[in-house]
């Protein structure tokens, strides 16, 4: 993925040339924005997230056009969608204004063992299933997409994780039956990361660029970045999860943990740290 050098002077000039009634807010970056986009908080309200590779164009306008018929049926807050955004000044693609959300990203330490937390969680994933707001378009891959990237993730990684376990549970999950409903409303991207607490309590919601209707099963991805077993126990419990759901979503943690571990965990230890959390969790069950 061909990645974009962002500063905090193009936002800067994107933001006073489009939105000149911001101009005179402050401009500062977020040294702990993820990998999809670069974050910038502008003034004490707003959010500035640009793109920094093309697989994350778009979610601006997704959000924009979403989530402000979501959220009222929804237990946690989200993002509220201020603006899009134009390219401009060498930069490429549409980017996003949104409202600022306070708070602090999720961690195993805070809300791991909180089966209140897991609960929490549960609800709002039966909340967003449960949205008849029709129209969204369907998610991304198939598990069976990844099939290939899988198994090559696997044979690299044999020495660091247990390759045949990882093969036994990945071979489970495209096995396992399908879905075999109509398409529920879906994250997408549901894991710690993309989570924000106040005073050690779940606060919001972030990150919509995955939302669409599909499968469930890859919102379950949380069980393996947050969870311990017993809080993951009860959050199973409280969504009431079928055994083939539950496989396809070790499925999914599985997948794409592999995914950020092999594109990312060199360079980062955080993020070998968190996706070496996810894989094993994911084989544990």
């Amino acid at each position: 993925m061909a990645r974009v050098l962002i500063d905090a002077a193009l936002a800067r000039r994107l933001v006073d040339v489009q939105f000149p009634q911001w101009a005179g807010l402050p401009l500062t970056p977020l040294e702990a924005a993820g990998s999809d986009h670069a974050i910038f908080r502008l003034g004490g309200e707003l959010a500035v997230r640009l793109p920094r590779h093309a697989d994350a164009v778009g979610q601006a306008q997704k959000e924009l056009e979403w989530l402000p018929r979501l959220a009222p049926r929804l237990p946690l807050a989200v993002p509220v969608p201020v603006a899009v955004g134009r390219p401009g000044f060498g930069y490429p693609w549409p980017w996003g204004v949104s409202r600022w959300l306070d708070g602090e990203v999720a961690t195993v330490e805070v809300l791991g063992e909180s089966a209140g937390a897991a609960v929490q969680l549960a609800g709002f994933l039966r909340a967003l299933q449960g949205c008849a707001v029709g129209g969204g378009e369907r998610t991304g891959e198939e598990l069976a997409e990844r099939d290939e990237d899988t198994r090559a993730a696997i044979a690299a990684l044999g020495g660091v994780f247990d390759g045949a376990a990882m093969t036994e549970l990945w071979d489970a999950a495209l096995a396992a039956p399908g879905w075999g409903r109509p398409p529920v409303w879906c994250h997408g991207d549901f894991h710690t990361g993309n989570l924000l607490t106040s005073g050690g309590r779940l606060r919001a919601v972030i990150d919509f660029g995955g939302l669409g209707l599909g499968d469930p099963a890859c919102d379950l991805t949380i069980a393996f970045t947050l969870m311990s077993p017993a809080s993951r126990a009860a959050f199973r419990d409280a969504l009431g999860v079928d055994e083939a759901t539950w496989t396809r979503g070790r499925g999914w943690a599985l997948t794409t943990g592999l995914n950020a571990y092999t594109h990312y965990a060199a360079a980062n230890p955080r993020v070998a740290a968190q996706t070496t959390r996810q894989i094993t969790e994911a084989l544990r069950g």
